[in-house]
């Protein structure tokens, strides 16, 4: 037989309510509980022991869970957009498919965590550890992101319109057909990473290192991209028209079939270049 522990939402909302008498609050133990579906929307679960729980499409919206223990529990498909994780365990939890939107997870833990398909937007995951958690097709539009880390991490169609992701190391990943229009990512570390076919246009990339980066066919018309470290890259058929290139290190990049029309290039280095052709002025009669 299982040991699992399962609660109606009644018998929840009378455990939450008895654990809150006046100004006082007692934390709850739902170690190993089975909460899957349950309407927690609102609930103030601080402190409270979550750890193994099933909350399997749980409604967690605006639920404050700080310092909450949610090591091994599974928030698939649940739904925590706005919620307070602040000092949270998060130590193995399944975030695949869950919303997460607008939610503060600054600094969080979530290495290696499966968080395929999850939901957030407008998230805070500034300085966020996500070394090797699988992001495959995640929406991370306008997500804040700076500072993260992002070692072996999966981002495989990820959506990162807007996202801010200054600073951030995303060297040598697979970051082809990711959308990253408008994408803040200024000082990125961006070397030898796949971004063909990739959309980042009107994305700032001021100062961020693409070197030996790999973005044929990528879309990066009126981009940012002054100052930015581009030697060796692969920039063949992109798209620069309109981009900002200045003072940029193009040495030894391949602009062969690059669309370059309107692209500032004052100061920018083109030794060795490939593909590069200079317009040059026609004679005065």
């Amino acid at each position: 037989m299982s040991n699992e522990r399962v609660l109606s939402d009644k018998d929840l909302w009378i455990l939450i309510a008895q654990s809150s008498v006046g100004i006082t609050h007692r934390p709850l133990n739902l170690t190993g509980a089975n909460l899957t579906g349950a309407n927690l929307q609102s609930a103030n679960l601080t402190n409270s022991d979550l750890q193994n729980a099933n909350l399997e499409g749980a409604d967690l919206k605006f639920t404050n869970l700080t310092n909450v223990n949610l090591s091994g529990a599974n928030l698939s498909n649940a739904n925590l957009s706005e919620a307070k994780l602040t000092g949270a365990n998060l130590t193995n939890v399944n975030l695949s498919g869950t919303i997460l939107t607008g939610t503060n997870l600054q600094g969080a833990d979530l290495a290696a965590h499966n968080m395929q398909g999850a939901d957030l937007t407008n998230a805070n995951l500034a300085g966020a550890k996500l070394n090797e958690a699988d992001l495959t097709g995640a929406k991370l539009t306008e997500a804040k992101l700076w500072q993260a880390k992002f070692s072996e991490a999966t981002l495989k169609n990820a959506q990162l319109r807007g996202a801010n992701l200054q600073g951030a190391d995303l060297s040598g990943h697979d970051l082809k057909d990711v959308d990253l229009t408008e994408a803040k990512l200024s000082g990125a570390n961006l070397t030898g990473t796949d971004l063909s076919n990739t959309n980042l246009s009107e994305a700032i990339l001021w100062k961020a290192n693409l070197t030996d980066a790999n973005l044929t066919d990528a879309n990066l018309s009126a981009a940012n991209l002054q100052s930015a470290d581009l030697s060796g890259a692969i920039l063949l058929r992109a798209n620069l028209q309109d981009a900002n290139l200045f003072a940029a290190n193009l040495s030894g990049a391949n602009l062969w079939y690059a669309e370059l029309s309107g692209a500032n290039l004052t100061d920018a280095k083109l030794d060795s270049a490939i593909g590069y052709k200079p317009k040059t002025k026609k004679k005065e009669e």
